[in-house]
């Protein structure tokens, strides 16, 4: 019995239980195991963290052990297989009918609709022969959080995704609700696609290795020789989301700059918004990448998204959290800016130290970071010693600042100044304020309190 038999045989067991195919990964964890690999050559092999790589595992052998009726695991999976193969309890029958046991499943009886179905349209809308099922692959994407009111920019979003937009970049600090958006997003327009797939790009996978990821899934086969991405892009209405762009730009240098080895990354975001295609490209990040300034605008098929935080739905996250005086909501909302995620753990060290009481916590000159403070220290620990300086001089700088005025300490031209102020704002760290018919700029209290702080534990 080779590979792809053991595959099939699989298959037809997990379907017989619960009516989905084998998706992309889980058919990977087969694979890798029936080849005696480890959880870590799995995991690099696809590109997926070895925690994630076990729990889907985790699931698939309690499944496959509750359909046989004895116990699987990757210690066992290959030795099981030999003994099924060599007992009379095994057999292949007409049509590739797989009988262990007592356990029988024919093939005929179904047609494989997508080999990466982990989170496949189960909708309970009837279903019909003019609108096939959505083959999907979010096996990559977050758990979804509790969705706060985003309708202005799901309608943008739909309107671009439906104008046949080719690329759609969203932006935003960390914690800002990128990623919550999406999956809302996903579930409204999943129907106008008829593949889609959620990479992150967490673990910098070169170009040419996450292009052959989503040609396998796009392709729904295994092929020896793989067509361009753009191909499938062009015979089918695919939607991909890529999430964690940050982590292929370097450190230490401006906004948008690539790591060594992941320039082509650039050549391919443009070749997606460049060519003729029918499928849309979604990409997460707190950096925007330095093509898209030079691909986007109001008539061309690139655009982006600057997400900024809630306004008073956000008071929902405090409902949640049990705290005390409503009249209080906004004044929070507003020092935090309505980032879901800063006014969650806010909201929990209020309930914590304060007892729930947020005019207790207001009372206070200083503004408690807590937990946010490793939070912003993997954004602002990207930036380069000009952007630190220029930052630092916002920071301290209680009014929006004019840059046509450069203090002397900062000892950069006017030019230098332009391009670190335009990489702040690509960081989604310096925001722009007309005051006077000229702009002026300015950080965040959250981000203001943390650059401070910063200077004086230096000091």
């Amino acid at each position: 019995m080779d590979v792809q038999e053991v595959l099939q045989c699989a298959d037809n067991l997990v379907f017989a239980k619960t009516e989905k195919h084998l998706d992309h990964l889980q058919e990977a964890i087969l694979r890798g195991t029936w080849q005696r690999q480890k959880y870590p050559e799995i995991a690099k092999a696809c590109h997926r963290s070895e925690a994630h790589v076990k729990k889907v595992a985790a699931k698939l052998w309690k499944l496959l052990s509750e359909t046989l009726g004895e116990d699987i695991n990757q210690s066992n999976f290959g030795y099981t297989v030999e003994r099924w193969l060599f007992s009379n309890s095994f057999s292949i029958t007409g049509n590739n009918c797989v009988q262990i046991g007592k356990v029988s499943c024919d093939p005929s009886h179904y047609s494989k609709v997508s080999e990466s179905t982990l989170y496949e349209d189960s909708s309970n809308e009837p279903t019909s022969n003019t609108k096939p099922k959505v083959c999907q692959d979010l096996s990559d994407a977050p758990e979804p959080n509790l969705f706060y009111n985003r309708t202005s920019e799901l309608t943008t979003i739909q309107n671009w995704i439906l104008g046949r937009t080719r690329l759609i970049t969203i932006l935003g600090l960390s914690g800002i609700g990128k990623t919550a958006l999406t999956l809302q997003l996903i579930s409204q327009i999943k129907h106008e696609f008829d593949r889609i797939i959620w990479r992150s790009l967490r673990n910098s996978p070169p170009l040419a290795s996450l292009q052959t990821d989503l040609i396998k899934f796009l392709s729904q086969q295994q092929e020896t020789e793989l067509p361009y991405l753009i191909d499938y892009l062009r015979s089918h209405r695919c939607l991909i989301i890529l999430d964690d762009i940050q982590t292929i730009f370097s450190s230490g240098q401006l906004a948008g700059n690539y790591q060594p080895g992941y320039e082509n990354y650039g050549a391919f975001f443009k070749q997606i918004t460049e060519s003729s295609h029918n499928s849309c490209l979604i990409l997460l990040s707190w950096e925007k990448p330095r093509e898209i300034a030079a691909l986007e605008g109001e008539n061309r098929p690139c655009k982006s998204l600057q997400l900024n935080g809630l306004g008073p739905e956000a008071q929902e996250i405090f409902r949640e959290k049990g705290l005390a005086e409503p009249e209080k909501w906004s004044e929070l909302i507003d020092l935090y800016r309505g980032n879901p995620l800063w006014l969650n753990i806010v909201a929990t060290l209020i309930q914590d130290l304060f007892g729930g009481s947020v005019s207790e916590f207001l009372s206070y000159d200083t503004l408690f970071l807590g937990d946010l403070e490793s939070l912003l220290h993997q954004q602002c620990d990207r930036l380069t010693a000009s952007e630190q300086q220029v930052i630092s001089w916002l920071a301290n700088t209680p009014e929006p600042a004019d840059i046509s005025k450069i203090p002397e300490n900062l000892q950069l031209s006017p030019p230098e100044l332009l391009k670190v102020v335009q990489s702040l704002g690509r960081r989604s760290l310096v925001e722009t304020v007309k005051q006077n018919g000229r702009s002026h700029f300015t950080i965040q209290t959250v981000i203001r309190e943390y650059i401070i702080n910063k200077t004086r534990s230096k000091n």
